[in-house]
């Protein structure tokens, strides 16, 4: 039996189950339990979760892709994976210079970058995304220029062509850029058509461009494309991407970054003291 996980954080079991379905698309609940050896029904209640998280979509008897055409609400998206977002959001803070100056585009994953950047003195920020403004806002000495355009009240995003004309006026250090799926053929899938344009503008004026993705992002259908993968410099991300994708990413230029895992406390005995 697995040991639980944080709140958002998939189980390796889980992992597993994700990685069995993007690599044969569709697979039946009583194969994934003869492989991974647990019951039927302890397949169910992963799936269940994974289903809700967005990650797959229940069929009769199975599990498949999810919709190429749906991203997953907001809300969810802020609990989900937390934790391995806020191991990147630290690799990527280290990165970044006091006194820098980068694009921050629409994202959760972002958002845990500007709460990362929190303490960096001197930031100048041009962003879409309402929350990350409101998060850097109290960052010593930062200057924040949200850009204009069309709000989507679900989650604070700025789109259109208004935002695509501010940005456009600036060329930042940095992009830093969420993504929603990275095709195994290396390309950059987002779900929203204005939202991507804006993506696009800040990777064609930013000196370096970082995606910031989680290991579920690998494989992830969505419907629009931003660009190939050597449209960045250097991805982050919480663990290796699958072997196919690897010569990918190569072959584009990206370096790969992977935020290490927190080793838990070691444990002291009552009453020892500790070294």
């Amino acid at each position: 039996m697995m040991a639980a996980t944080p709140e958002g954080a998939l189980t390796r079991r889980e992992t597993a189950i994700v990685e069995h379905v993007r690599r044969d698309g569709f697979v039946a609940i009583e194969a994934l339990a003869r492989t991974l050896g647990v019951t039927p029904q302890t397949v169910r209640r992963d799936v269940n979760r994974l289903c809700r998280g967005g990650m797959l979509r229940r069929f009769h008897g199975g599990a498949g892709l999810p919709s190429s055409v749906e991203n997953v609400a907001y809300d969810a998206r802020q609990v989900l994976h937390a934790d391995a977002k806020r191991r990147i959001a630290a690799l990527v803070a280290a990165e970044i210079p006091a006194r820098g100056s980068l694009f921050l585009n629409i994202g959760t994953t972002t958002e845990a970058v500007a709460r990362a950047l929190r303490g960096h003195a001197g930031l100048r920020v041009v962003t879409n995304n309402i929350n990350v403004a409101t998060i850097l806002r109290d960052a010593p000495e930062c200057e924040i220029a949200l850009t204009g355009g069309v709000m989507r009240l679900r989650d604070g995003a700025l789109t259109g062509e208004a935002a695509c004309d501010f940005v456009r006026q600036f060329k930042m250090d940095f992009a830093v850029i969420g993504i929603s799926g990275i095709d195994t053929d290396g390309s950059l899938l987002d779900f929203d058509y204005p939202e991507i344009r804006v993506s696009r503008a800040m990777v064609e004026n930013a000196r370096r461009v970082l995606l910031v993705a989680d290991r579920t992002k690998f494989g992830r259908p969505a419907l629009v494309r931003l660009g190939p993968a050597s449209c960045v410099d250097a991805l982050f991300t919480d663990a290796p991407p699958p072997p196919p994708m690897r010569p990918v990413l190569a072959r584009a230029g990206v370096e790969v970054r992977v935020a290490p895992r927190e080793e838990a406390p070691a444990r002291v005995a009552p009453g020892a003291e500790p070294c």
